[in-house]
This record gives structure tokens, sequence and C-alpha cells, in this order.
């Protein structure tokens, strides 16, 4: 299941809020990664809204709970503000709150995106038997986010394919693809010896720098136009 929540709010809308959290990400000594905390509330916003909108949600606001101390608060919201640039999202509300009474050794952060949905979207395509897997970006995780920074899906490009009526978006998160894909087919029995792809299945992608795409055979060359360099075929037997 997706790291979110549905609460219907009448016959016609429900609120969906979408949450992550990272810890030991940041600039305090005794961070296992040091990055600047714009780049660790950046990623945090992309995991959580990119949940929100692959579901079907339209987000509206950001709750920011930091960790890290007073003086990143600024630097956490720029990452946020990167992130609603990116996706072009207007009167989007950033509020949250910040542990100020004791001093933590280590950066800690949790965020969540509030959003609105206000029709259905299908969490799994009926529409036809003859559907094509990928995977846009690959899966990286700590140093290799900053490393491989060129092999991240843009927020653009999730956007453009999410837009698309028949198809499927689902992020990946830190349990790797071949865990996300288990979970899309539920009720489709494979192992990892059955998947031909490219890509290493098991490897965590915790900051959601790829996501799976699940879309009809018809659609295959517009969603390798959309998708360019970064589109991964994954084929299950």
């Amino acid at each position: 299941m997706r790291d979110i929540i549905t609460i219907p709010i009448n016959g016609e809308e429900s609120l969906m809020i979408a949450c992550d959290n990272s810890g030991a990400i940041g600039m305090k000594e005794q961070d296992i990664v040091h990055v600047p905390y714009e780049t660790v509330a950046y990623y945090s916003f992309r995991v959580a809204v990119m949940e929100c909108m692959a579901a079907g949600g339209q987000p509206m606001s950001v709750v920011l709970h930091n960790f890290c101390g007073n003086e990143p608060w600024e630097e956490l919201l720029q990452g946020i503000q990167k992130g609603v640039k990116e996706l072009g999202l207007k009167d989007i509300s950033i509020t949250g709150s910040t542990e100020s009474n004791f001093i933590m050794l280590q950066s800690a952060v949790g965020l969540m995106v509030l959003g609105r949905k206000y029709l259905d979207k299908r969490t799994e395509l009926l529409f036809s038997n003859h559907l094509n897997v990928a995977v846009i970006g690959l899966p990286l995780v700590g140093p290799e986010v900053i490393t491989q920074s060129d092999d991240i899906v843009p927020l653009s490009v999730f956007q453009d394919i999410n837009n698309l009526d028949d198809a499927m978006i689902w992020p990946v998160g830190s349990k790797g693809v071949l865990s996300e894909l288990y979970q899309i087919f539920a009720k489709k029995k494979f192992t990892a010896e059955m998947i031909t792809t490219n890509i290493d299945l098991l490897k965590s992608s915790g900051p959601a720098t790829c996501f799976i795409v699940v879309y009809d055979a018809n659609h295959e060359e517009q969603v390798r136009k959309l998708a360019g360099d970064f589109f991964h075929q994954i084929k299950i037997e």
C-alpha cells in the first residue's frame, strides 16, 4: 500500500495525507549523510508530493516537522519551495514546527503533504490485458543522490507522465522496485528471476528518485518520449 491516507469529505472529494521522514541526513557533525538542509527538505517533499499526486491528489498544503534546530528553518523552507516551483503548484500553504527546547545530535525531519482528491483515480489498471511496465529514473539513496543527480527523474517528467489518462504511477521507496511491483501486481505470482530489466530491483530508492509506470501498450511511444533517457523497461514473464 502507498504511504497515504484518504479521508472522504463528501460525495465528491477526499482529503489525502502523504508523509515522509528522514534522519541522520543534514549538516550536524554526527549525521551519516552530510548535505544542505535545502536538499533534505526538497527530497522529503518530493517523496510525499509524488505519493499524493500519483494517487490522484491535488496538493494544497505542506506541514514540516523540524528537529534540526532553529537556524535551518529557512533553508528547509527553500527546499520545499523549490519542489513547489518545479511542479508549478499554486496557493500551497506551508506550516510546521521546530523542536527548540532540546538540541539533538543528529538531524531529523518529518514532512506531510495534504491534498484534495476530486475524482477517483485507478490504483489498478483493469482496462487492458496488454500492459507495459517501466521504471523512470534510477533507484538511488544516500550520497548517490548528490553524485548521480543526473539519473534522478525530474518532478516535471513525473508530472507529465502522471497526467496521462491510461497510466498508473507508483513512486519507488526504500524497499526497492521489486517490493513495489509485488504491491502493484498483488494477484500475479512472480519472482525476481522472472523479470528482465537493466536496473537493480532490490536497491533502495528512499528519496523517490524513480517511479514505476504501468500503461497500455498503445501508449509506449508517448511514455518513452516523455521519459527520455530516464526510461528503463521492465518485462515480467
